[in-house]
């Protein structure tokens, strides 16, 4: 990728660069504006030599004003788009009762104040009218631009989401037809195989009924939208049990869900490849292997799950959904399409990888 469009796209507190610069130059417009309007109507009482570029004027005209209104439009616009964004978008409007006079009454006082303890001049009398008429006009225009570029923004977002679940949806009717061709064909070959086992190698038939058991319920999850917990847990469980023939000891495995919860309907399919990425990227590059953490837990009337390893873990986690496989990327598409829930990914302590989500 190129350096300079990584360097825009670089994010802080969820902004990029290139959004800030915008931003910054939003200020410096209407500052000079202000200042050019200021410099123009007192060109008869100018003194020769003072320039519309000299940075004192333009510091004593508009820029200082501007200054303070930046730094105060921050921890109001931090409470409106990151503290309480995901409260609806009618409450957060309403925010901006109290943060309109709070945003006037602070910046009028403070710049008047700087202005004092910095030398420069401000109006006086009722001449101070402007400047609560200003930074009221200034708080209506640049939230209202905020706002509005947040509704673009956030309908970029569905456009893509709608987009990348129609591909996965149309991958998954594919994968479903092809899965669907002839489902007794492997039936009997594994039924076939299992037969053909001799009698000692006990181990061999038994993994060979989980495997033919893991396709039977990937059949089931392919036509049903909701299954059991216990049904989904039974299956992950038989997953881990290949696994573990595999790893032998290098894999331990802890299910901690509560016996009440296992009634609680949830999608099909959307805990195993959570739990194959752990073992895939975290767990199998270990020479002593480590541990699979299973858990579930009731916040209030949702369920909350975590899958943790103590496996390698991952130090770039945004670049997990790019490496992490097809199931990963469906699982997180599913979640935030059906539930409007997302995947949070995050260290796990000693070492690992912790994915968690609600639903």
């Amino acid at each position: 990728m190129n350096p300079r469009y990584t360097f825009w796209r670089r994010q802080m507190l969820g902004v990029s660069v290139y959004e800030y610069f915008v931003v910054l130059g939003l200020y410096l417009f209407f500052a000079f504006s202000y200042h050019l309007t200021l410099w123009l109507n007192g060109m008869d009482f100018r003194k020769e030599g003072e320039s519309l570029f000299s940075l004192k004027e333009f510091m004593d005209n508009a820029g200082l004003q501007y200054l303070c209104m930046a730094l105060l439009t921050l921890p109001i616009w931090w409470v409106v788009f990151r503290g309480l964004k995901h409260w609806e978008l009618k409450y957060r409007l309403l925010l901006h009762l109290p943060g309109l006079p709070l945003f006037v009454l602070a910046g009028w006082k403070g710049y008047y104040w700087l202005a004092e303890q910095l030398g420069f001049g401000h109006l006086g009398g009722w001449g101070q009218v402007w400047d609560i008429y200003i930074p009221a006009l200034f708080y209506f225009i640049q939230f209202g631009i905020f706002h509005g570029y947040e509704y673009y923004r956030n309908n970029q977002r569905n456009l893509q989401l709608k987009a990348a679940l129609s591909e996965a949806a149309l991958k998954s009717e594919l994968a479903a037809l092809k899965a669907q061709l002839n489902p007794h064909f492997l039936y009997n070959t594994f039924n076939a195989i299992s037969a053909s086992v001799p009698p000692e190698q006990e181990q061999t038939r038994e993994m060979i009924a989980q495997l033919a058991d893991l396709f039977r319920y990937q059949l089931k999850a392919s036509k049903t939208e909701q299954v059991a917990l216990g049904e989904e847990l039974g299956f992950v469980e038989k997953y881990l049990a290949l696994e573990k023939a595999r790893f032998e000891d290098r894999l331990q495995v802890v299910v901690d869900v509560p016996e009440a919860l296992r009634e609680r309907k949830v999608p099909p399919m959307i805990l195993q490849p959570l739990v194959e990425n752990s073992i895939r990227h975290g767990i199998s590059n270990l020479i002593e292997g480590g541990q699979v953490l299973i858990r579930i837990r009731l916040q209030g009337e949702r369920l909350a799950f975590e899958v943790s390893d103590t496996g390698t873990g991952v130090q770039e986690k945004a670049h997990l959904f790019r490496n992490g496989g097809v199931g990963l990327k469906n699982t997180r598409l599913r979640l935030e399409k059906q539930y409007n829930s997302h995947l949070k990914i995050s260290d796990n302590q000693p070492r690992g990888l912790k994915i968690e989500f609600v639903i």
